[in-house]
């Protein structure tokens, strides 16, 4: 069994275009033994368009790129990676990898060439389960210094020999080889055929998610219970009392711990005062502690800012 790693860099990315400029890989034994390496230069056939993730400030690429009219475009390439990326005998791993499948899969399409067929396994989803944290996709580099591998960025052969780096010291660091590391945490790697790519998942994200799930069916629930109380008292509030002209809002947590929401915006109520959902439209704004976009629109809006505890204490 073999490993092949690979990257891909692109002279411009949009929506339905990825104008692929190099195509690095790394061909390894079981034991991570190096066996290959190569950066495959493309000519993209278009201009380099080369942006951040924000499309800000442009990548710089570590070729010359009038180098990339000398080579051939991509169809060239296209039969030794098929190759590579279909043998029977080897794992396919990338960063990301389902970035560059993408690209792979639109310049297929681009060129009117039959679809790759592969599945491919991916290190930045290997650490989310070794981690055991779905919410961050953490960058190579980042993995690459927790891990004490060093690597030159945004060259593909580079890039595809640092993933290689990473999943070595990350399965090393797990005491299994790459098929262990699938196997103990249920991993099953994506796939590209017939110009479709699924997704990787495994049993900690399949946990994770029915877990999210379950948060915002309760998040949900708590929030209509919150404001059909609201609704249907509001009205009742004492006319001229204590906080008559005051217009509470409260921040999201506070407003679906439901035993206590309620009780607090009873009381307000009792006092003369109103509660709005809207933060940008309130004169009083209650949550455990400063900060958040909720915060930031009712602070603009000239608001007071009241902690949770000290209107508990207050209203008692």
């Amino acid at each position: 069994m073999k490993y092949v790693f690979f990257d891909i860099e692109c002279a411009c990315v949009f929506k339905y275009t990825a104008k692929i400029c190099a195509f690095g890989y790394v061909v390894t034994d079981e034991a991570f033994r190096l066996l290959e390496r190569e950066d495959i230069l493309i000519n993209p056939k278009g201009k380099f368009h080369l942006t951040d993730r924000k499309g800000g400030e442009g990548l710089v690429l570590p070729y010359e790129y009038e180098d990339f009219k000398k080579y051939p475009p991509f169809p060239a390439a296209y039969p030794k990676i098929k190759a590579l990326l279909e043998d029977r005998d080897a794992i396919v791993l990338g960063h990301a990898t389902i970035n560059d499948v993408n690209y792979l899969n639109l310049e297929t399409k681009r060129y009117k060439l039959p679809s790759f067929r592969f599945e491919f396994h991916d290190t930045q989803f290997f650490w989310m389960n070794t981690e055991g944290d779905y919410t961050r996709q953490v960058g190579l580099g980042v993995m690459a210094e927790r891990l004490g591998v060093e690597f030159t960025p945004h060259r593909a052969v580079d890039d595809a020999y640092a993933t290689m780096r990473v999943c070595e010291a990350l399965c090393k660091r797990e005491g299994v080889d790459v098929r262990g590391l699938i196997e103990k945490y249920k991993i099953r790697g994506g796939k590209l055929e017939n110009y479709r790519t699924r997704l990787a998942s495994s049993a900690g994200l399949k946990n994770y998610s029915a877990e999210r799930a379950r948060e915002r069916e309760e998040y949900h629930a708590a929030h209509e219970e919150f404001y059909r109380y609201v609704n249907k008292n509001m009205h009742r509030r004492k006319k001229g009392g204590a906080l008559e002209g005051k217009i509470f809002c409260f921040a999201k947590d506070v407003e679906i711990d439901v035993p206590m929401s309620v009780k607090l915006v009873a009381a307000i109520f009792n006092s003369g005062g109103k509660y709005t959902s809207h933060p940008g439209e309130c004169n009083v704004y209650i949550a455990r502690d400063e900060g958040g976009m909720r915060f930031e629109s009712a602070m603009k809006s000239g608001a007071d800012f009241i902690p949770l505890e000290s209107l508990r204490e207050s209203l008692r």
